[in-house]
């Protein structure tokens, strides 16, 4: 048994020992007209538990109840845009949008319930894999043409407002718009994300489709079970998230746990970036607030100011950054 089935056989563990606070909820899982489980509904995936393990807990895989609560007052207070001096920042300085107060921000402000350092868990150490050396100098590349700044398509997905890390797939907690709607029908699987309002139409079928490349990949599902997988490949743009590219392929699993609560376990693989493949999980919590419109849209006036202000600072001296231009070339 590989690491990844290893630890998977830990969390079927944990989630054992969880069940009995559980035992108010409904344990008879709804099934639709077509004789699916019934997953449809609206969540919330946010939490305070990061992605990556930080650095800090590196030798630690899981919190006690109390080590979980004193993290999370201090990264609660830690992220607290009411709390942070935009002009100050500081080695411990969140990311985000610095303009934004903390009335924007809807992170998530507790672990997830099994306590895990983080999302991600295998490779074991709860990290994202290394990169392999095609994607440290692919990550170069782009990482100088968006220094430069020399037009829209120098610019991240995010800002051309076209695609989000968060939105998936996979479908990954961020800074805020941490929602998603699941709607079912017998051929098909639609999923719309909050952060930049991406839907995704997916055929329940078990071949692939090119004829028509998207933003977001060609994604089938079928059903293992009772848990719906949904297979996702051919992305049209040549770097998607978090420095993958057009060759990822993201596995989604959901399975139903009780009528407040999916279990949302993914795994992505991509030879030009990472040797290995990378899984995290994360649960999805019902919630009765509707989605609200991510008005955003590619060629708002965001990104012209962008560009204007990139180009306005090298009129002045200076690289896009705010940093001086060396005499001899850019600086680093």
């Amino acid at each position: 048994m590989n690491n990844k089935g290893l630890i998977s056989l830990g969390l079927a563990a944990v989630s054992l020992l969880l069940a009995p606070a559980l035992m108010g909820q409904s344990t008879v899982m709804p099934r639709t007209e077509y004789g699916h489980p019934d997953l449809q509904g609206t969540y919330t995936f946010r939490t305070l538990t990061p992605l990556n393990r930080p650095a800090e807990l590196a030798d630690k895989a899981t919190l006690t109840p109390d080590e979980a609560a004193e993290w999370a007052a201090f990264e609660n207070r830690r992220q607290n845009r009411d709390l942070i001096i935009d002009s100050v920042g500081g080695a411990g300085y969140p990311p985000g949008v610095i303009s934004y107060n903390e009335f924007w921000y809807e992170r998530g402000i507790e672990t997830i319930a099994d306590r895990r350092t983080s999302l991600i868990y295998d490779p074991p150490n709860g990290r994202l894999p290394a990169m392999n050396e095609i994607g440290k100098a692919r990550a170069a590349r782009i990482a100088e043409m968006r220094r430069l700044s020399l037009g829209p398509e120098a610019r991240t997905l995010a800002d051309r407002c076209l695609m989000s890390n968060g939105a998936g797939p996979p479908m990954v907690p961020g800074a805020y718009n941490n929602n998603m709607q699941l709607v079912q029908t017998k051929d098909h699987i639609m999923i719309v994300n909050e952060m930049i309002h991406r839907a995704r139409i997916i055929r329940l079928d078990s071949e692939h489709h090119t004829r028509q490349i998207k933003w977001d990949g060609d994604s089938v599902a079928h059903w293992d079970g009772d848990t719906l997988v949904i297979h996702t490949q051919d992305f049209y743009y040549f770097q998607t998230a978090r420095g993958a590219t057009s060759s990822m392929k993201v596995e989604e699993r959901f399975t139903w746990v009780d009528e407040n609560t999916l279990d949302y376990d993914f795994t992505v693989e991509d030879p030009q970036t990472w040797d290995v493949s990378w899984s995290a999980k994360v649960p999805m919590r019902r919630t009765d607030m509707p989605l609200y419109e991510y008005a955003c849209h590619e060629g708002n006036h965001g990104l012209a100011g962008i560009l204007a202000g990139w180009r306005r600072y090298e009129a002045m001296g200076m690289n896009g950054d705010g940093t001086p231009i060396e005499a001899d070339g850019p600086s680093e």
